[in-house]
Parts: structure tokens; C-alpha cells; sequence
């Protein structure tokens, strides 16, 4: 099992997803003789993990059944054991797309947190790119190493305890995008740029506080930084119904002609038919939506040195 790359069978050391329903999975470490206690009764790993193929339909001791799904960044965020508040895949998505990242890039992190994006950073820059991330806490960063390692990706990561904001990220000039998720982003600019290509790059900063934002975009503009720009990410999610509305009564061809008498003959008949109805789906929002959760600032490094 790797969070890299997909295969069929479970095998004793793997990381897998045990589905209960949309809103009840958890991870599980398949361990030869182990065994998981759910609702459904007990998983017993030896005779039904170790060999089944991932999405197979499992029955529990109970008689209930858990589908077994093979780990993803995607599902690893929603199932992960928090050390830190994370970032989800609305802003993943967002932030992957918008540092322009891609196989074989190079991205610098901090900090590394639970290893929510991290994840999915790794996923990203497969198989021939690399993730630096540092972590001022030692204990989520040796926390993470571990993760990384027992998920079979730490080969394409680097994990730093340092603080950033004094002791930068450890490289110069080969980042193609610098992700910062602390306090103080404005005090890791320079060294963001330093981390960065010569030829360019992105950077990215997660705040929550406007007031943070604001000193991050000042920082940006005194190191050179251009295309400044920050974005709120709001999921609004529909709800689809079956709607069923009365049909209109237009009036007849002979009440279109403009004659006064069939006008004033139209007003007085009903604005539907009696009994006419259609039924269709109609996307209906919800009453709550998801508040804030935090902005994101993007910029890329100039081309070209800036003098005052």
C-alpha cells in the first residue's frame, strides 16, 4: 500500500479505510492476527483483510458488512488523527491547482500539522518530485516521518523540526511552489523567496485573519513578489427535490390580438389551469452554509530584480 500508487490486494502492514457509511469510516493498520471491533461485530484480519481485494464487501462477526477502500489523501483527510486543525479538500484542491503544481515538481511546507495537504502534496509531485516540510513542533514532525514512512511515501519527502521563520526550509533556489500554514507567514517571506527557483515560482499562505493577510501581502510587495492575490473558498452545497407546480395558463391564440374586450376577458380568468401540473427536480440551497474557514494569498516571484 502507497498513498502514490494503487494496488488490488491487502497485504499485512497496509493502511486501509474501513467504510461503514458516508459519515462513519476510520483508518485501521492490517496486522496478521489483529482484529477491529465496529457495530457490525468484529473484522478479523488474517481471514477477512489479508488478501481481499480493496472495495471488497466484508461481513463482521454480526452479520453487518464494511466495505475495505484503499487509503487516498482525499479519504486520509477526512479519517486522519488530528494533531492540529487541518486543511480539507476544498482548499487542497484549490491550493494544488493555483501553486500550478504537478509530477516532478519541488514544493516547500510549513508546517506540517497533521499531514492533511501534505498528502495530497505527495500524491501530486509523484514520482519524481519532491515535498520539504517543516514542522516547529518535534513531535508532530517525528509523528509525521512516521506516517510517511509506514504509508510508504518517504522517499518523497524531507521533514525539518526548525522554525521556519528563523532558520528557513534548509534549501535555496529549487522550489517550484512554497506553502505557508503558521502564525506569522509575513516573518517566512524571505526565506520563502529563497527557497524558490530563480526562474520564478508561486507561493502560497493560509491565514485565518484578514489582519494576517494584510502584513503577508505588505511582505510579498517589499520582496518583489507580484500577481497578489487572496480568496476565500465558501462550499455551498444544493439539495435536488421533486417539485411539482401548477402549469400557466397563457390564454388562448384569439386573446393575443390586442382586442380590448379578450383582454379584459383574460384578466378576469384564472392564472392556471385547474388540475395542470408538472413534476421536475429543482436544486434547492440550504438554509446553513459552511462559514469561513480561512484565505488564501498567492503570489508569484518576479522575474525580474526589483530596485527601489
Amino acid at each position: 500500500m502507497s498513498f502514490e500508487e494503487y494496488r488490488e490486494l491487502i497485504q499485512d502492514g497496509d493502511t486501509a479505510i474501513i467504510y461503514l457509511g458516508h459519515d462513519s469510516m476510520f483508518p485501521v493498520i492490517v496486522q496478521q492476527g489483529g482484529q477491529t471491533q465496529t457495530k457490525y461485530g468484529v473484522l478479523r484480519h488474517s481471514i477477512d483483510l489479508i488478501g481481499k481485494k480493496y472495495g471488497s464487501k466484508v461481513t463482521c462477526s454480526r452479520g453487518g458488512w464494511v466495505y475495505v477502500l484503499y487509503p487516498t489523501p482525499e479519504l486520509w483527510t477526512m479519517n486522519l488523527p488530528h494533531r492540529t486543525q487541518i486543511l480539507y479538500n476544498t482548499d487542497i484542491s484549490m491550493i494544488t491547482m493555483m501553486l500550478e503544481l504537478k509530477p516532478g515538481s519541488v514544493v516547500c511546507e510549513s508546517g506540517t500539522g497533521s499531514g492533511s495537504l501534505s498528502h495530497a502534496l505527495i500524491r501530486t509531485v509523484a514520482p519524481t518530485g519532491h515535498l520539504y516540510t517543516v514542522e516547529f513542533h518535534q513531535q508532530r514532525a517525528e509523528k509525521a516521518m512516521e506516517e510517511f514512512q509506514q504509508h510508504r511515501v518517504g522517499h518523497l519527502v524531507t521533514v525539518k523540526n526548525q522554525d521556519v521563520c528563523k532558520n528557513g526550509f534548509g534549501v535555496s533556489h529549487i522550489a517550484d511552489a512554497v506553502f505557508l500554514d503558521i502564525p506569522s507567514p509575513w516573518e517566512a517571506i524571505g526565506h520563502a523567496k529563497d527557497a524558490l527557483k530563480t526562474e520564478g515560482g508561486r507561493v502560497c499562505s493560509f491565514s485565518p485573519c484578514i489582519e494576517q493577510v494584510q502584513r503577508t501581502c505588505l511582505a510579498l510587495m517589499e520582496h518583489g513578489f507580484t500577481d497578489i492575490n487572496t480568496l476565500e473558498i465558501l462550499l455551498r452545497t444544493y439539495d435536488i427535490r421533486t417539485v411539482s407546480l401548477q402549469n400557466p395558463n397563457f390564454g388562448s391564440a384569439e386573446e393575443d390580438k390586442g382586442c380590448v374586450e379578450s383582454s379584459s376577458k383574460s384578466k378576469q380568468e384564472p392564472a392556471f389551469q385547474q388540475g395542470g401540473s408538472t413534476v421536475f427536480k429543482s436544486a434547492v440551497s440550504p438554509r446553513e452554509t459552511v462559514g469561513h474557514t480561512g484565505y488564501l494569498t498567492f503570489a508569484t516571484k518576479s522575474l525580474f530584480q526589483v530596485f527601489p
